[in-house]
């Protein structure tokens, strides 16, 4: 299982990635907004969680939770506002309470864990009742750059896992040539439901 090289950490934060993606416009449009909770899971150096900070303000909070303490380390160095909780988890354990995230992100990780079923379940766990989950992925093609092809997550397999986790209203899009998203929802309580 390939699984990303701290030692390559500064790809992560370069302005080339920015291009790609701009990760303060891209969390303003998915309805990020001041007071909410975001998680970014897999965070790296920190990426998304810079500008989710800023977007959410004091009255909201950032969890940057990730399974590697190289990238933790990186990430504290660059000193983050106190609204950003740093934590190592587990694969499929997340040390955050349960319903409390308003909105969660994983960008390039689902194709490094073992058991995305159960990974995502987790994640499930810890949004609020009607919480979103965004997942970034990379095409199933050959490419100079990212994973290996045979290590990438074809987009109907990536929707197929949210569905096994029990994900709703699950949509996929392409970002650009190379990248793909998933959302979905956490479904409300059955007695909150519709109908």
């Amino acid at each position: 299982m390939h699984k990303f090289d701290p030692k390559n950490i500064d790809i992560l934060i370069s302005e080339e990635r920015k291009k790609e993606i701009d990760p303060f416009r891209y969390l303003s449009k998915k309805g990020l907004r001041k007071g909410m909770v975001f998680a970014d899971i897999g965070c790296g150096p920190g990426f998304f969680v810079f500008p989710a900070s800023k977007i959410v303000g004091k009255s909201g909070k950032v969890y940057a939770i990730d399974t590697q303490q190289e990238m933790l380390n990186e990430l504290r160095k660059r000193n983050p506002s106190k609204n950003v909780v740093i934590l190592r988890s587990e694969e499929t354990i997340l040390p955050v309470d349960s319903a409390v995230v308003d909105i969660a992100l994983i960008v390039f990780v689902l194709h490094e864990v073992h058991h995305p079923v159960d990974f995502l379940k987790e994640v499930k766990r810890i949004l609020k009742h009607s919480g979103r989950l965004i997942v970034f992925e990379w095409e199933k093609k050959v490419e100079k750059k990212g994973p290996p092809f045979e290590e990438r997550l074809p987009k109907e397999k990536a929707k197929e896992i949210f569905q096994q986790a029990g994900f709703e209203k699950i949509e996929t899009n392409s970002l650009n040539p190379s990248h793909y998203e998933v959302t979905g929802k956490k479904p409300l309580p059955l007695g909150e439901r519709d109908g």
